[in-house]
This record gives structure tokens, C-alpha cells and sequence, in this order.
């Protein structure tokens, strides 16, 4: 069994790995080494979940000197994860969970649906809705080029789920207890903002030679970066509201069906986003794509797929791995091949005892498109160099997708 971190044969910069390099898709592992070549870069880190990305490898943390790498955010800028425990278990739950799932799809938009206007809850909720006005009233000061008709459409989708491995669940804790959990992101909004940063920065003179023209970046004190960093704060602000605004949505019908219900203080955290840090005495601008910050007391939340639930797990400040641990299980396949290998049929059995869709639409979702959660957790808590340790197993009950 392979001891981890190990070095990336053949990269440049420091790349150290909490995953076997044999067991990596070669074009991921060409992609990190191309990654590693480029000169800003201090330091990468590799997570467990690692598959091939856009430009940037999904589960790498990347530390680069005085630049910075739209690819190695991504598209779906500050996607990320809520998690809520109640003081509800298994036992408060009725036989039959096809209504809740009912109506919790009826308040929340899922897929390419999104809101009339803004999120209901916005009425019910004053503190929601000042953060909304704010954010949005800030619309206007975004530096991407051809944005401003998208403030409508921004608006509506605050508050939606979207689709692909985008989910709200209910989950049984491994203690009894009942917890909400979500997965979304910048919606739309950051998609357009983070392509039209992207075009920009592959017309730059200093990208012109790169590897890969998606790893272009954009350079310290230019005008471009500030731009660049400015509206990616404000996408990494909406994403975070906007799983706000679902959970609220969402407590609300619980609430209706179980009255007594009471909600702690829920764990939030991004994972495809930027960070100001320093390690080695270097202060760096950290991406994380498909990976969440694990300081020491952190607390994070790692996913499997619609049929293995999550972890709950606790930052051990491991800064050789910069203070980084995975996003989730990582898939092991593409959509299309999931699409071409499974059926309808193989979805039934995979999330036998789960209330959720079980059609074509949501194939490429099948738990067996995505690596074995129990080794990505182990990969990150055994061994000489753990990233976090467990604080809980979630199993899913209720899954909702687009």
C-alpha cells in the first residue's frame, strides 16, 4: 500500500499527493505536471478525489506567487456545501418519503428552473433579504464585459439548485440524528463571469506560450487580475447566499411536516474557490478546485454520490497539504460513459432504499460513476500526513436532484 504524500514524478514545482498515482488517469496526471511547469507556480497540492478538469485538475490546490489561474477555480465559482444537523431521527420519519421529496421539489427550483422574480423566503426573512439587496445592489460594479443584462436571471436563480451532481438530501448520522445537507453553486452568473475572464486572459502576451492555453493567468497588480478577483469574490459571495437561501427555503418545509423540529448551526463550506494565504514564509493566492480549506478546527463537509451519503470531518491544519482536504468522492468516469455503461435499471439497484429519481435523466449520477468514498476518506485520515479526521458518517435517505 502506497505511504502518502507521495511526489508527482516528473512535475516541477513541489506537487505532493494524497492519492496513488497509479491509480490516476493518465491525462490527469499530464494535466498536474503541466500545471507544476507553469512559472508562478509555488506549490501543488493533490487530493484523493482527483480526476481530469478543464485546464485544472478537479481536486488540486494550487499556490502560485503574484498571479492567479481562472481555470484552476473553475466555471461553477464557489460551489460548495451547507450541511444543517436537527434534532430530528430516523424514528420522526414516516414510511413513505415520497411526499416530503414531493415537497421540497415543489419550493425549490432544480435544473434550468429558478425563481419568479426572487426567492419567496426573501419575503419571510428580513436578514436574507438584506444580504440579497446588497449583493445585488452591487451588480452593477461588476468588471466582466456584456454582464449587465444578466442581473435579472441572477436574481431569479439565488435560491436554485441546478442540475449534474447538485443535490439537497436528507441524511441519518451514524449517531441517529437527522441532517440536511446541500450542494450548489454560483449558478449561471459565475459560469458567465468566469468564461468571459477566461477569454480574457488567453488574449494575454505572457500566456501566449503555455501548455495549455486554459491555464492562462492573470499577473499581480495588473488591472486584469483586479477585475478578475473582484467579481470572483462577489460570484463567491452569491454562491454562498444562494445555498442560504435554499436552506431556509427548505427548513421551512420541513418544519411543516415535522413542527418540533429545531436546527444547530449549520457547516458551510466552499470548495472551488481563491484565498489569500502563506506558506513558507511566501504569501501565495491559493485555488482550491474540488478541494475545501482543512485548517486546524475547520470543519468541512465531503460527499460521496446520491447512494453513499457524506462525511462530516475536522481540519487538522496539515499545512504540507495547504491546509487543504478533498471536495468529495471525485468521479471515475466521465457523464458520457456513465451514460453508455449503466441503465435505468442499474440506477433502481444502486439507491435501492433511497427516495429519489430513479431515470435516464439522472444516469450519469450513478454511485458507480464516482470513486469509493471509504478510500478517499481513509486517504485523507490515515497514514503519516492526514488531512482531517471524522466527525461523523452520513448515510442518505431523501435525495433531491435536477
Amino acid at each position: 500500500m502506497t505511504t502518502l504524500p507521495v511526489a508527482l514524478p516528473g512535475a516541477q514545482a513541489s506537487t505532493l499527493m494524497w492519492a496513488d498515482p497509479d491509480e490516476v488517469e493518465t491525462a490527469a496526471l499530464d494535466q498536474l505536471r503541466n500545471i507544476s511547469r507553469l512559472p508562478w507556480v509555488h506549490g501543488l497540492r493533490v487530493m484523493p478525489d482527483v480526476h481530469l478538469g478543464k485546464g485544472a485538475t478537479v481536486g488540486s490546490v494550487i499556490a502560485m506567487r503574484d498571479a492567479v489561474s481562472t481555470a484552476a477555480v473553475g466555471v461553477d465559482i464557489g460551489c460548495g456545501m451547507t450541511g444543517v444537523r436537527t434534532n430530528l431521527t430516523a424514528a420522526d420519519l414516516p414510511d413513505d418519503l415520497g411526499p416530503l421529496r414531493s415537497a421540497i421539489e415543489s419550493v425549490l427550483p432544480v435544473g434550468w428552473n429558478a425563481n419568479d422574480g426572487s426567492a419567496p423566503v426573501l419575503a419571510r426573512d428580513a436578514g436574507l433579504a438584506g444580504r440579497f439587496d446588497t449583493l445585488m445592489g452591487r451588480f452593477a460594479e461588476l468588471r466582466a464585459p456584456k454582464i449587465a443584462d444578466r442581473a435579472n436571471r441572477a436574481a431569479a436563480q439565488c435560491g436554485s439548485l441546478g442540475s449534474g451532481n447538485h443535490f439537497w438530501e436528507v441524511c441519518e448520522r451514524d449517531d441517529g440524528h437527522l441532517w440536511l445537507m446541500l450542494h450548489s453553486g454560483s449558478r449561471n452568473i459565475g459560469k458567465e463571469l468566469a468564461e468571459r475572464h477566461i477569454a480574457t486572459a488567453k488574449t494575454l502576451e505572457h500566456n501566449l506560450g503555455l501548455p495549455d492555453r486554459d491555464l492562462a493567468v492573470f499577473l499581480a497588480g495588473t488591472g486584469e487580475m483586479a477585475a478578475y478577483l473582484h467579481d470572483l469574490y462577489w460570484a463567491q459571495e452569491y454562491a454562498l447566499l444562494n445555498r442560504e437561501v435554499m436552506m431556509a427555503t427548505t427548513r421551512e418545509v420541513v418544519r411543516t411536516h415535522f413542527p418540533s423540529v429545531v436546527f444547530d448551526e449549520p457547516v458551510r463550506c466552499h470548495h472551488n474557490y481563491v484565498s489569500e494565504e502563506t506558506y513558507d514564509g511566501v504569501d501565495v493566492v491559493v485555488t482550491r478546485k474540488g478541494a475545501i480549506r482543512a485548517a486546524a478546527g475547520d470543519l468541512g463537509l465531503i460527499p460521496g454520490s446520491m447512494g453513499t451519503g457524506s462525511y462530516v470531518v475536522r481540519g487538522l491544519g496539515n499545512e504540507a497539504s495547504f491546509n487543504s482536504a478533498s471536495h468529495g468522492a471525485g468521479r471515475r468516469m466521465s457523464r458520457n460513459a456513465a451514460k453508455r455503461r449503466f441503465t435505468v435499471e442499474d440506477l433502481r439497484a444502486q439507491t435501492a432504499g433511497i427516495e429519489c429519481r430513479k431515470d435516464a435523466g439522472v444516469i450519469d449520477e450513478i454511485p458507480s460513476a464516482y470513486k469509493d468514498l471509504e478510500s478517499v476518506i481513509a486517504a485523507q485520515t490515515t497514514g503519516p500526513s492526514p488531512l482531517v479526521e471524522v466527525v461523523a458518517r452520513l448515510t442518505t435517505l431523501l435525495c433531491v436532484k435536477g
